[in-house]
């Protein structure tokens, strides 16, 4: 299944999480700026160091989220920071705005020429700690077309930290909405929460489904790929997105570590 479209020259593709403290405005914010963007630098060149093939920008640390519509502060600041970022380290970017800002992600990766972005309910809807999270595909793809991005939309179905309204299994039909009327270029799968392992049985349902609608969408792992699961869980899905695994003792919120992600790439490199 071709990643191109994601500017990702690699077979299963890696794409390492900067999970950025608390901005400024957040509850949790250090009240340095600067620190922040000097964690985020850090945690990127790490990841390239490593060997991961692309990266993944989030504002992991700004809990309680917005809904749908973050304050103008933390786009401003998640920019300077991608900025930056896309100055020191030579990486394709994704850019993913919590808890669902898809306006504001297209407008990041707009502004610093991201490769992609991550939405966390495209279309459909979610019960989530939010409320109800609706997806906006109608908004997100017209904006898109207005700021001439070239920023690919990574879609979840069944998002983490979420649940379905009503139950629906997991079909054809189901992943089509996504890809066909959502206009999204690929499907991300996660576990219940960050860095819970996606079910076996779930991630077969979905590429399985992929295929039965005919469709040229990879599917990347959003949650839970580890050393000791990644050859079992990329031989199935067609590239993932890591975080908690490549964080020194295993930790969301540490540093990353250079080592923990080139053991995770050679694990990788088995089925590549």
């Amino acid at each position: 299944m071709t990643t191109d479209y994601l500017a990702i020259d690699a077979e299963k593709p890696i794409v390492g999480m900067v999970h950025l403290p608390p901005l400024p405005g957040a509850p949790k914010f250090s009240g340095a700026f600067e620190e922040v963007r000097e964690t985020a630098l850090r945690d990127a060149q790490r990841l390239e160091a490593g060997g991961v093939d692309a990266l993944m920008l989030e504002n992991f640390g700004d809990a309680p989220f917005y809904p749908d519509d973050v304050p103008k502060h933390v786009v401003a600041s998640m920019t300077r920071i991608a900025a930056d970022i896309r100055e020191e380290v030579d990486l394709p970017m994704g850019i993913n705005v919590l808890r669902n800002d898809a306006e504001a992600a297209l407008s990041v990766a707009a502004a610093v020429e991201a490769a992609f972005v991550r939405v966390n309910v495209h279309v459909g809807a979610r019960v989530t700690d939010q409320g109800i999270v609706e997806g906006e595909a109608h908004e997100t793809i017209r904006l898109r077309e207005q700021l001439d991005a070239d920023a690919a939309i990574l879609a979840d179905l069944d998002v983490k930290h979420s649940a379905a309204l009503a139950d629906r299994p997991i079909d054809a039909e189901v992943v089509a909405e996504s890809v066909e009327r959502g206009l999204a270029e690929g499907i991300v799968v996660s576990g219940a929460g960050t860095g819970h392992e996606v079910g076996g049985d779930h991630l077969r349902a979905v590429a399985s489904a992929r295929d039965e609608a005919g469709l040229d969408a990879p599917v990347f792992v959003g949650s839970g790929v580890t050393a000791e699961n990644a050859a079992d869980i990329l031989s199935v899905a067609d590239g993932a997105i890591v975080g908690t695994a490549l964080k020194e003792g295993g930790e969301t919120t540490n540093p990353v570590s250079v080592e923990r992600v080139e053991t995770v790439l050679e694990a990788v490199e088995r089925v590549r």
